[in-house]
């Protein structure tokens, strides 16, 4: 089945301290790769949410989109569930896509730390 398709790709990236810049740079090095991995480009982008840990309020993850130029690209951040014992420090991502791929053929990124949050993703990649 051949066609466009609005599709979902998540992401995480932990982070190692609650600075602008550190935020900045995670949340820009996972947002590329998002894209790197699933041959996307800015236009193919319907819309990203962002989450973030309590801990991680320096600046909005949005902000690193904003620097990448996707002044187009509907953005919105949000607080991430406080979950006791859950990974701190951590931006995750929500990129909505135009694409052709399937469902299954979508590569979730999650990198750093963060790949604990999919660990069955990464033993696919090994394998």
């Amino acid at each position: 089945m051949q066609g466009v398709f609005l599709r979902g790709v998540r992401g995480a990236i932990d982070v190692p301290a609650n600075e602008a810049g550190q935020v900045l740079e995670a949340t820009r090095e996972l947002l590329l790769e998002m894209l790197k991995s699933n041959s996307l480009q800015e236009g193919d982008i319907a819309a990203i949410f962002f989450t973030a840990t309590a801990d991680l309020d320096a600046v909005f993850p949005a902000e690193a989109a904003r620097q990448l130029g996707w002044n187009s690209v509907p953005l919105l951040c949000a607080r991430e569930i406080d979950v006791p014992g859950s990974l701190p420090k951590c931006v995750r991502v929500l990129m909505l896509v135009n694409s052709s791929k399937t469902a299954e053929e979508i590569r979730h990124i999650y990198l750093r730390g963060a790949s604990v949050l999919r660990e069955e993703l990464n033993s696919e990649e090994d394998g």
